[in-house]
C-alpha cells in the first residue's frame, strides 16, 4: 500500500505542471483505489511522433502501470480542422486521407512507450467515430455552453487581431470538438501539454453539463526543440521516436547545454535524485556538459531502442564526429557521369532537394568531398568509384559507377 501511495505521489509531481481543479482532490481520488479512464488526443498533422510528445506519453504509461484504463485518441476529425492553439496564422486544412496516412504508424511509434498488449493494453480510438455523426443541431447545443468572449480572449487570437490577420470561424469550434471527445468517451482525466489547457478545460465544462461528472485535467510541460526554440518539424529541431539510433544520438549531441537537465527530467526515466545531482554538478561547473550530453544521448537511445543500440550509436558518434571518419553504414548512389559540378552532385545524390539549398550549404562550409571541404558550388568534381560526399553533419553518400 505504501509503495502504491509513493507511486501516486510521483505520478502527480514529475512531468506535471498543474492538476485541475485540484491536485489534492485528484490524489484522494487515486488513493481511494478507484481505477480511472484517461486519454491524450493526438492530431495527425504530421507522420512524426517526437520526444516532445513523449513527455505526455510517459505520464500515460505511469497511469497504465498502476492499472488505469488509458486511451490514445487519434484526432482523425479534429486533425482536419487544425488546432489553433499557439498559432499566429490559420492552419491549412488537411483531408481525411491525408490525416489517416499521417497516423498510419502512430501505434508503432507510441509502442516505444505505451503497452498495447498485455493485461492492461492501451486502447486506440478515432474521434471521427462520433464527431462525424454530429448534426448541426448537436453542434449548436455544444456551442451554447461557450461565449465569443471566451474564445476571442485567447492569446493567439488577440495577436492575430492586433496584426490584422484572419481568424477562421471553424477555429472557434476546435475546443468544442476536443471537449466533446471527453463526453463521447466518458473519461475521468485528460492529459496534455500546457498549450492545451483551454481545450481540455472546455472538455471539463462539457462533462459537467452533459454528464454531470467531474473531469480532471493534468498538464505536462512543453519541451523545447534541440535549438531552444519551439519544437517543430519546420525548424528541424525535433527527434522522432522512430528515428534510427545513430541519428537520435547525434541529434541529442546537438542539444543546447541549458536544456540538458530538462531533457533528463522530462524525456528519460533517470531517477529525479540523480537528475538533481547532475543539475548541481552542472551549476558548480564540476562536470563537462559534453559528458552529460553523451550520457543523455545514450539514455534516450537506450530507452527508445535498446542498450545495445545505444552502445553502437555512441561508438559511431565517436568515430564520425570525434575522429572525423566515414560512418560504418553509408548510403550508396550510382552515378554514370564522369564529371559534375558540386552543386549538381548534391542534387544527383539527393543530399539536397534544391539548387538554392545546395548552394547555401556549400558556401556555408557544410559540404565535404572525400573529407575535404569545398565552398565553391560550381567546382567540377571527378565522379570516381568510392567517392564520399558529406552534406551537413550527418548526411553521407558513397558514389558507385
Amino acid at each position: 500500500m505504501k509503495e502504491i501511495s509513493e507511486k501516486i505521489d510521483q505520478l502527480l509531481t514529475r512531468r506535471v505542471v498543474e492538476v485541475l481543479p485540484s491536485r489534492e482532490l485528484f490524489r484522494q481520488e487515486l488513493k481511494s483505489g478507484k481505477k480511472i479512464s484517461l486519454y491524450i488526443g493526438v492530431d495527425p498533422s504530421s507522420p512524426i511522433i517526437h520526444i516532445g510528445h513523449a513527455v505526455a506519453l510517459k505520464k500515460l504509461r505511469e497511469f497504465q502501470e498502476l492499472g488505469h484504463h488509458v486511451i490514445l485518441l487519434i484526432g482523425d476529425f479534429t486533425g482536419r480542422i487544425g488546432d489553433p492553439s499557439g498559432r499566429t496564422v490559420e492552419r491549412k486544412p488537411l483531408t481525411h486521407p491525408e490525416v489517416l496516412e499521417n497516423a498510419k504508424t502512430y501505434k508503432e511509434q507510441a509502442a516505444k512507450i505505451l503497452d498495447f498488449n498485455g493485461k492492461n493494453p492501451v486502447e486506440i480510438k478515432f474521434n471521427g467515430e462520433w464527431l462525424d455523426k454530429l448534426t448541426f443541431k448537436d453542434v449548436i447545443q455544444v456551442a451554447a455552453h461557450f461565449t465569443v468572449q471566451q474564445m476571442i480572449e485567447r492569446d493567439m487570437f488577440q495577436t492575430r487581431l492586433a496584426e490584422g490577420k484572419p481568424i477562421g470561424l471553424h477555429e472557434f469550434l476546435y475546443p468544442l470538438m476536443q471537449g466533446y471527445d471527453s463526453v463521447a468517451m466518458n473519461v475521468d482525466l485528460e492529459v496534455g501539454g500546457t498549450d492545451q489547457t483551454f481545450n481540455m478545460m472546455a472538455g471539463r465544462a462539457l462533462m459537467s453539463n452533459f454528464r454531470h461528472k467531474e473531469k480532471f485535467v493534468l498538464t505536462v510541460p512543453l519541451l523545447e526543440g534541440l535549438d531552444g526554440r519551439k519544437m517543430s518539424k519546420s525548424y528541424g529541431n525535433v527527434i522522432g521516436l522512430d528515428e534510427k539510433p545513430e541519428e537520435m544520438y547525434g541529434k541529442v549531441m546537438s542539444l543546447k547545454d541549458e536544456l540538458i537537465i530538462k531533457y533528463f527530467d522530462l524525456v528519460t526515466d533517470v531517477p529525479q535524485e540523480e537528475v538533481a545531482k547532475m543539475a548541481t554538478q552542472l551549476k558548480l561547473e564540476a562536470v563537462n556538459p559534453m559528458e552529460l550530453k553523451k550520457n543523455l544521448a545514450f539514455q534516450i537511445v537506450k530507452e527508445f531502442h535498446s542498450e545495445e543500440e545505444a552502445k553502437k550509436a555512441s561508438a559511431e558518434f565517436e568515430k564520425v564526429f570525434q575522429k572525423s571518419e566515414v560512418p560504418t553504414e553509408i548510403a550508396e548512389v550510382e552515378i554514370k557521369k564522369e564529371k559534375l559540378s558540386l552543386i549538381d552532385l548534391l542534387i544527383e545524390t539527393k543530399l539536397s532537394i534544391s539548387r538554392s539549398e545546395a548552394r547555401r550549404l556549400i558556401e556555408q562550409g557544410g559540404v565535404e568531398v572525400n573529407q575535404k571541404k569545398i565552398i565553391n558550388p560550381f567546382e567540377e568534381i571527378s565522379v570516381e568509384p568510392g567517392l564520399v560526399l558529406r552534406a551537413g553533419k550527418r548526411n553521407f553518400v558513397r558514389v558507385l559507377k
